[in-house]
């Protein structure tokens, strides 16, 4: 089966007239991303990313300080996605299903950009201080996600949540690159398989959080990879995950 297009196309508007054109930034995010899938973030100059965009290389810099940046910026606009599409239906489901909707949802509006989130994995694997900078990036991101799936988020207790889910939200996506499935099957099944071991590991968690004192419950749990994370197959490529 081939696989989906690298980029999406900027979707055009319900009346059939031109989309709107994207802003600079925008464009450096697409160009940056496009490149990605051709080599990896620590060989791609600034010139490129500029010319690939077609702005000035002074419009570039005014928008992005550096290429981890870019990153974070491709990030905080996928947030800002799946927080925009929530499903008002899913209230009233338990809260495993309600992050389950959540997950896929940000999934989906990643599966564009499979290869690039690829070459992203095989430079963590390389560079360790990519891979501790892009898990800060996801650790923020998962807080926005717990929240949108109605589940704490907050204090203590909210942070080993969030990181407990973007290491397994890393997890995923040893799956989810090499999914060429259009409906991302294999990847809705890792997703289930990994928020059951997630979950109680949660309820692990919770129930010694409630013995410990609140400075120490914290710092142990989101120095070390927990038993699920070992499970998953690192067959896949060989690929270091990316939590993104």
């Amino acid at each position: 089966m081939a696989r989906r297009p690298a980029r999406r196309p900027s979707p055009r508007p319900d009346d059939g007239s031109q989309p709107p054109p994207l802003s600079d930034r925008d464009k450096i995010i697409d160009a940056f991303f496009t490149l990605l899938v051709e080599k990896a973030i620590e060989n791609i100059e600034y010139a490129e990313i500029a010319a690939r965009a077609g702005v000035p290389l002074a419009t570039l810099r005014n928008e992005f300080g550096s290429k981890f940046a870019i990153v974070a910026a491709y990030v905080k606009a996928i947030d800002r996605k799946v927080l925009e599409g929530g499903d008002a239906d899913m209230a009233e489901e338990p809260p495993r299903e309600r992050l389950f909707d959540v997950l896929m949802r940000r999934l989906e509006e990643l599966s564009p950009d499979q290869a690039a989130i690829r070459s992203l994995m095989r430079s963590a694997r390389r560079y360790p201080s990519l891979a501790l900078a892009l898990n800060g990036l996801a650790v923020r991101s998962q807080q926005w996600m717990l929240t949108a799936a109605n589940i704490g988020a907050a204090g203590p207790r909210g942070m080993v949540r969030a990181q407990g889910l973007a290491l397994l939200f890393a997890s995923v996506l040893r799956t989810f690159v090499h999914d060429e499935d259009e409906g991302l099957s294999k990847t809705m099944a890792a997703l289930d398989r990994a928020l059951g071991r997630g979950q109680r590991w949660s309820g692990f968690v919770d129930d010694l959080c409630r013995f410990v004192p609140r400075r120490g419950c914290l710092p142990g749990f989101r120095r070390r990879r927990r038993d699920w994370d070992r499970d998953v197959d690192r067959d896949a490529g060989g690929e270091e995950a990316v939590p993104i």
